[in-house]
């Protein structure tokens, strides 16, 4: 584990100072930040990756830039992110305040139960709007950071589950910032990561420990060395732009020569900044080494930046105005077509199938909707066509549309349903070089045209002129125009963007003249505008004889909806009672049509071939016409979109043999000669007779059975409807517990990171602890804990040496304990009570049974909230103290009786029992005249006459017996070779055992002793 220290240097102003305090002039000051600023996303396992990251950041010097860790937090847990992440780093880190500015070398962490964006170079705290389970905080920040820095935003994806952060991954690549993510192997919970990895937008996949080094040398490619690119490019770096687009075109097939020169060029620097390179040529050169960097280069070029409903306000005017009237005057089941170019991942493309989707439903009305989405990257496509998405996508869809277009996946993410799904057409094209789509109502190219060159929009606007019909409308991005087109479009909304086709003129496009083929513009079915067109008689000829020759004829789809009529189909068909809704030609057949219908396309649909049935009677105005019925499948054109099978049914009125032979028979008749031919005319008659009985009773019979079949039908129809009720509160109910499922997610993640804290916390503590009892037992100071109940809570070992305590003794009153303290028992329960009743602090010296003295100091234990929960009974070892003072008494002793001999007018000696001056008092010197440094190098013997010497010494031995030698008279030898005769006296010192260590001697000289006689006095020597 790494530890930075705070050097001693100038510091930005510390959290507890209001930063948004900061006057107006400051606030436009950090308005425009000079550093680039890292988002830091994580959740469950993210503490152990920020410590992991913040570890690797240099210890030396500044890393120039700032730091915003969001995390999912518990709203109801205060977190203690800051005080972990500040071990780590030798910059200040703070808990964000309400509209603090962001400075660089600085760390920055959300709080909890809050949504954070960036504004203006600071930091805005919001309340969340979304349910718990829903938020998605990262995803909020990086779309703000991508919104307010631009290139100079930066974010990071570490360990956590879900996807938050994904879409805001996108929002800052396209803003030409960059992404780093933690190698999905090295997290506690890869899903974050692994969604963001998926998006292929992420430039960087390390660990945490090696992304500060790699994000400070990008820092000082981007940022330190280079500006930002001029308008016009220099002669060789269009040059080598040119090589460049040149290999991209080999590799991926498309040409970026069209793009707008400072657009790609940034986006070429910032991934010659992501590997270190400087010059453009290097870069060049690596670019042919790595077929994986043209791809990823490819992959930066197409960045697109998109969601559902982007730019609400648009989508609303879209869908209020537009959209109904692309509906309006159109008879059920025509066709609208919607091309989406650029589409990228698919969110605005469905979001635009929604809205049509939306207003068929308001309208009660089923009609054939075919959006093309388009986009020339196929990872973009494929993502498009699984029509998949992370759960992040929740924030742009209301719960509504989110309830009903879309499905939770069990795995995380929404996928779109199916019949959203089947109104879509992904494929992959170059607006550019490819030949357009036609016959359209709608076009949405939406922040395709800012990335193109002038050249490039100008061949643009005039294709999508042409592939629009008569009144399409053209739906352009906010940044986006029509430039000087105005001849071919008319401004719908100018906020919205909106552009209403203008009608087509001869000459409009001549750029575009030789490659598109002219066409005449299908008018929209009843519109009362469409321009009259001069038929040739080539025309005219053709469709009278359509309308004289032509049977009756109607295109139905597989399931027998009508789609066109053609002729007088009266005869045969009619409105069925009930609701107007979509016409179906089998409840529309007439009698004695339906059964033989119902077959026939039932065999046309699975033999794919054309069935033909003869003979058929169908009752008309009351009788039956003989029909021929004709049924013959469509081929579909290769180069048509896919569609579900179309079917032609003509019906033609036969001719009846029967009536033509009557007819033939009537001349003969009439000549009424042959009796023969009578009677076989009516033979003839009564045969027919009979077939037609047996018939019309087959009919009958069919026609009861028919009845019944469509009973069982709407009673399997009811049926189907309750299953699908049924299915519907069970979807209901699936998408409730999603929702709950994400919820408790949401949950577990907060609860994750809360454990991780209190894990760090736990150790902390436990540290701390550890540290607490070495400490106590390190100091040997005795020190038992009790509650306010006078309960033992605790005790160090030295503490069981004074007072009888083992383990099993915690949690048992004072008062039942047994201590070895003289005369203290019952008192230290008192002095205890006392303490708590008073909170006044109580010093007592109390001596064990073995001798030893403590000095006890009772205390009121308080916590950190200022809580009186007991008290602390500490005892301090004063035994050598108590000595001290002991020796200190006697050296006062001794320094009184010091005092006495030094102003004595004796000569006061000692010396040890061989004769060695120990001690020599100034009446000494004034008497002999050695000094006393001389005397105390000096032997008794020296100072007693030879004639004397063996008295003396006979005298000294008799002092171990006795302590005192009586005065006697002697002589002893001065300084100056004089003898002086002197009353001595001895004491002999003895120590503890008995034994003498040293002899005092007190001597006086004689002269002294006579005048002291003379004046009455004693003639003894002091002593």
């Amino acid at each position: 584990m790494k530890s930075a220290r705070n050097p001693a240097k100038s510091r930005p102003q510390s959290a507890s100072v209001p930063l948004r305090a900061a006057a107006a002039d400051d606030r436009d000051a950090v308005a425009t930040v000079s550093f680039p600023i890292v988002g830091i996303g994580a959740s469950a396992g993210g503490l152990a990756a920020f410590e992991a990251f913040f570890s690797g950041m240099p210890t030396d010097v500044d890393p120039g830039m700032a730091f915003v860790l969001v995390q999912h937090l518990a709203p109801d847990h205060k977190s203690i992110l800051a005080d972990l992440i500040r071990r780590y780093t030798r910059m200040q880190v703070f808990e964000v305040a309400d509209g603090m500015p962001v400075q660089a070398n600085c760390a920055y962490i959300i709080p909890p139960n809050r949504q954070m964006a960036l504004l203006n170079g600071r930091l805005e705290l919001l309340e969340p709007s979304e349910p718990r389970g829903q938020r998605l905080p990262i995803d909020f920040f990086f779309r703000s950071l991508a919104a307010d820095q631009h290139e100079k935003a930066i974010a990071i994806v570490l360990s956590g589950t879900g996807s938050d952060g994904t879409l805001g991954v996108r929002a800052i690549k396209g803003e030409g910032g960059m992404v780093m993510s933690q190698i999905p192997e090295s997290t506690e919970f890869d899903g974050m990561p692994r969604s963001a990895i998926a998006t292929g937008l992420v430039d960087c996949q390390l660990r945490p420990a090696e992304m500060p080094a790699q994000l400070i040398a990008y820092a000082a490619h981007a940022f330190g060395k280079r500006g930002r690119p001029a308008a016009v490019l220099q002669p060789q770096v269009e040059g080598a732009l040119s090589k460049i687009f040149v290999l991209l075109r080999t590799h991926t097939g498309h040409d970026f020569s069209h793009y707008k020169p400072s657009s790609t060029h940034r986006r070429i620097l910032r991934r010659m900044s992501v590997h270190q390179i400087d010059e453009l040529d290097d870069y060049l050169r690596f670019l042919q080494q790595s077929v994986p960097e043209v791809e990823a280069l490819f992959g930066d070029l197409l960045i697109g930046v998109t969601g559902f409903f982007r730019d609400p306000e648009a989508f609303q005017t879209l869908e209020q105005q537009l959209v109904p009237a692309l509906f309006a005057n159109r008879p059920a089941g025509s066709v609208v077509r919607v091309w989406s170019v650029g589409c990228s991942s698919g969110e605005e493309a469905y979001s635009i199938a929604i809205l049509l989707e939306e207003c068929m439903e308001a309208l009660k009305q089923r009609y054939t909707v075919q959006v093309f989405a388009t986009d020339i990257d196929n990872r973009a496509i494929t993502i498009a066509r699984a029509g998949l998405y992370p759960a992040s996508v929740a924030a742009d869809i209301s719960p509504p549309r989110l309830a009903r277009f879309f499905t939770a996946e069990s795995g995380g993410g929404y996928r779109i349903h199916k019949r959203i799904r089947d109104m879509l057409v992904f494929s992959e094209q170059d607006v550019v070089r490819d030949p357009p789509f036609s016959r359209l109502d709608l076009i949405s190219c939406r922040n395709l045209l800012i990335y193109l060159g002038a050249e490039a929009q100008k061949r643009l606007i005039p294709l999508f002129h042409y592939a629009l019909n008569p009144h399409g409308v053209l739906f352009l991005g906010g940044s986006e125009s029509i430039g000087d087109s105005f001849s071919l479009f008319a401004v719908v909304d100018r906020k919205a963007k909106l552009f209403q086709r203008k009608e087509d003129v001869a000459g409009r496009y001549p750029a575009l003249n030789r490659e598109l083929p002219r066409r005449t513009a299908l008018p929209r079915g009843g519109a009362a505008s469409a321009m009259p067109v001069k038929l040739p008689v080539r025309e005219l000829t053709e469709q009278e004889l359509l309308r004289q020759l032509a049977p009756a004829a109607a295109l139905v789809d597989e399931h027998g909806d009508i789609l066109y009529l053609h002729g007088r189909t009266g005869a045969y068909l009619e409105p069925a009672p009930g609701e107007a809704g979509v016409n179906n030609i089998l409840t529309m057949a007439r009698e004695g049509l339906r059964l033989e219908l119902s077959a026939a396309l039932h065999k046309a649909a699975g033999s794919k071939s054309t069935v033909r049935v003869s003979g058929l009677r169908v009752r008309t105005n009351g009788h039956f016409v003989p029909v021929t019925l004709a049924i013959h499948p469509l081929k579909a054109n290769a180069a048509a979109p896919p569609t579900s099978p179309l079917y032609l049914v003509i019906l033609e009125e036969a001719h009846d043999p029967d009536r033509l032979a009557t007819q033939a028979a009537a001349p003969l008749a009439d000549g009424g000669s042959d009796v023969d031919s009578v009677v076989s005319a009516s033979g003839a008659d009564a045969r027919l007779a009979a077939v037609i009985e047996e018939l019309r009773a087959r009919d009958e019979y069919l026609q009861s059975t028919h009845e019944e079949l469509e009973t069982a039908n709407e009673e399997l129809k009811s049926s189907n409807e309750e299953m699908q009720s049924v299915n519907e509160e069970l979807q209901s109910t699936n998408e409730e517990l999603e929702t709950s499922k994400e919820e408790l997610q949401s949950v577990n993640e907060e609860l994750a990171t809360v454990n991780s804290e209190l894990q760090t916390k736990v150790v902390d503590l436990s540290r701390a602890n550890n540290d607490m009892n070495n400490l106590l037992a390190g100091t040997g100071i005795a020190t038992v804990f009790v509650d306010h109940r006078l309960r033992i809570l605790r005790f160090t070992p030295a503490a069981s040496q004074i007072i009888h305590l083992i383990l099993s003794d915690v949690g048992r009153p004072v008062g039942h304990l047994v201590t070895n303290l003289i005369g203290y028992d019952e008192q230290l329960v008192s002095d205890l009570q006392a303490v708590l009743d008073t909170l006044e602090p109580k010093e007592a010296q109390v001596q064990s049974k073995s001798g030893a003295w403590y000095m006890m100091r009772i205390r009121p234990y308080r916590t950190l909230d200022n809580v009186i929960e007991g008290a602390t009974i500490s005892f301090v070892d004063i035994t050598e103290l108590k000595r001290t003072e002991e020796a200190l008494a006697s050296a006062n002793k001794l320094l009184r009786l010091t005092v006495v001999v030094r102003d004595a007018f004796d000569a006061i000696t000692l010396q040890d029992p061989d004769g060695h001056i120990l001690a020599w008092n100034p009446a000494a010197v004034r008497m002999y005249g050695w000094s006393e440094a001389e005397a105390l190098q000096m032997n008794v013997r020296e100072r007693i006459p030879a004639s004397l010497r063996d008295d003396a010494l006979s005298r000294i031995d008799r002092l171990d017996g006795a302590e005192i030698l009586e005065p006697h008279r002697t002589q002893r030898i001065c300084k100056d070779g004089t003898v002086l005769d002197v009353w001595v006296s001895a004491t002999a010192l003895v120590n503890g055992a008995g034994e003498m260590y040293a002899i005092a001697t007190t001597e006086r000289a004689q002269q002294a002793t006579a005048a002291r006689q003379a004046a009455g006095g004693s003639i003894e020597p002091a002593g």
